[in-house]
C-alpha cells in the first residue's frame, strides 16, 4: 500500500532554512512535503522519479516582477504562469503595477486564474504604473491605498512608490518627497512594508530617502547606476552598512536598467550583497538582459555567491520580506513548491543594463518544477514513461481541448 502520491529520490537537497545541503529524498502527498529522509523505499510512493545529480530546491520567490497583463491600455506585464514555472518559480509579487483603482480586476482577472502564487504590492498612486498620472499628487491616497491591502491580506504585502521623477526641478505642483511621503504613510497605516523606487534628483538624496525608511522596508533596483552606493575607493559607502543595520532591506531588482556589474560586483565583494534576489520581469527585458530568475541568479553565483545562499536569497529572505514565512523551504507539512534546478559548469556569458558582459563557469537551468505537489513544467519529460511501455491512455490527449 502506498503512503505517497510522489516521491523524489536522489537528489541534493538544498533547503537553507532547514540548514540542509545533502542527499535526500522528498516525498509528497496530498500536495505537501509528507517526510524528508535518505533512501524512502521507491514501493511507498504511488509515482517515484530519480533525481540524481540534480538539485532539488524550495520553489524559487521572486519578489519583484509585473504580472498584470490584463491591465489595459498600456502594460509592462508578463503572463506569469508561461514564465514562471520554466524557471522554478513558484511565486511571484507584482510591485506596483496595479493600484487601488485596479486591484479588484487584477485579483479577477489574474491572481485568481494563475497556477502562480501571486501577491501584490499595491501602487501609492491609486491608477498605478505607467502613465503620466505618476506625477500627480491628487493621485497619491494614503488612506485608500491602505485599505486595499487591509482588505485583502492574503493578497497584498505592502506599498509601492516608483517613477516620481520626471518633474526637474522641484516645484509647489510636485512637492520632491510627495510620493515617499505618502506612501511611507500608507505603509503606517496597514502596518506593511513599503517598497521603493527611486530616483534622485536636486532637492531630494538617496542618503535621505535611507533616512525616512523605516525597518523592515524594501530599496529594490540596490545595483542601479543612479545610487552612490560606493565610496571614492569603490568600496560600499559606510551608510549602506549602517542603513542595513537598521533594518532597511535591500532587493536586486535587476530589471532593464537597475542592474551595473559596476557597481554589483565592488560592492558584493566589499561585502554588500544584496538581500534578496528578484528580476523585474516585464515585456521590456524577458528577452533583454534579465531573462528569467535563473539567469539573475546565475549571475550572483558567478559573482561569487556560494550555491547554497543563492537558493537561500532566493527562497527564505523573500519569504520573510513579503511576511510569508511558511513560504521558501521544504519542512514536513510546508505545501510542495519544488525547484529542481541543475548546475551546469562551463563557459557562459553574462549581461547587465548597460550590455557589458561578465564571463561564468556555472549556470543554472530548471528540470522541473512542482506547485502544491503537481508537476507543472518537465524540461525532459522524467515524470513520464516511454512511449513503449507507456500505458493504453497513451492514445489519449492529454491537454484541454481549446489547446490542441
Amino acid at each position: 500500500m502506498t503512503q505517497y502520491d510522489l516521491l523524489l529520490r536522489n537528489g541534493r537537497l538544498i533547503d537553507p532554512r532547514n540548514g540542509l545541503d545533502a542527499a535526500r529524498d522528498v516525498a509528497i502527498s496530498d500536495g505537501r512535503i509528507a517526510q524528508v529522509a535518505q533512501d524512502i523505499p521507491s514501493g511507498q510512493a504511488a509515482q517515484s522519479i530519480d533525481v540524481a545529480g540534480l538539485i532539488v530546491a524550495p520553489g524559487l520567490i521572486d519578489m519583484h516582477v509585473h504580472v498584470y497583463h490584463t491591465r489595459e491600455p498600456e502594460t509592462l506585464s508578463i503572463i506569469a504562469d508561461h514564465h514562471c514555472f520554466r524557471s522554478g518559480v513558484t511565486t511571484v509579487v507584482d510591485t506596483g503595477t496595479a493600484g487601488a483603482k485596479h486591484f479588484l480586476h487584477f485579483k479577477r482577472t489574474v491572481i485568481d486564474r494563475a497556477k502562480t502564487r501571486i501577491y501584490a504590492y499595491i501602487n501609492i498612486v491609486k491608477s498605478g504604473m505607467v502613465g503620466p498620472f505618476e506625477q500627480d499628487i491628487g493621485e497619491m491616497d494614503p488612506e485608500l491605498a491602505a485599505s486595499i491591502v487591509l482588505a485583502y491580506p492574503e493578497d497584498c504585502v505592502g506599498i509601492k512608490t516608483a517613477h516620481y521623477w520626471v518633474s526637474q526641478p522641484f516645484d509647489e505642483a510636485h512637492p520632491p518627497w510627495a510620493a515617499v511621503d505618502r506612501a511611507l504613510e500608507a505603509s503606517a497605516i496597514c502596518e506593511k512594508p513599503l517598497m521603493v523606487d527611486f530616483w534622485h534628483r536636486p532637492g531630494r538624496t538617496y542618503q535621505e530617502l535611507l533616512g525616512k525608511m523605516q525597518p523592515g522596508d524594501i530599496h529594490t533596483h540596490v545595483y542601479a547606476q543612479q545610487f552612490p552606493i560606493l565610496n571614492d575607493k569603490n568600496e560600499p559607502a559606510d551608510f549602506m552598512f549602517e542603513a542595513r543595520e537598521r533594518g532597511i532591506v535591500f532587493d536586486l531588482g535587476h530589471g532593464a536598467g537597475s542592474f551595473w556589474f559596476r557597481q554589483a560586483i565592488p560592492a558584493f565583494q566589499g561585502g554588500f550583497g544584496p538581500d534578496s534576489i528578484s528580476t523585474d520581469l516585464h515585456i521590456g527585458n524577458v528577452n533583454g538582459v534579465v531573462h528569467d530568475m535563473l539567469t539573475t541568479m546565475s549571475k550572483l553565483l558567478c559573482m561569487g555567491m556560494p550555491l547554497a545562499e543563492v537558493i537561500y536569497r532566493s527562497t527564505v529572505t523573500p519569504a520573510q520580506e513579503i511576511g510569508h514565512p511558511e513560504l521558501g523551504h521544504l519542512s514536513v507539512g510546508a505545501e510542495a513548491d519544488i525547484a529542481i534546478l541543475k548546475q551546469h559548469e562551463g563557459e557562459f556569458g553574462y549581461v547587465d543594463c548597460g550590455q557589458a558582459r561578465m564571463n561564468g563557469s556555472r549556470k543554472l537551468s530548471c528540470e522541473m518544477t512542482l506547485r502544491a505537489g503537481e508537476i507543472v513544467y518537465d524540461l525532459n519529460g522524467r515524470c513520464a514513461p516511454t512511449w513503449e511501455d507507456a500505458p493504453p491512455s497513451y492514445w489519449e490527449i492529454r491537454y484541454p481541448k481549446e489547446i490542441v
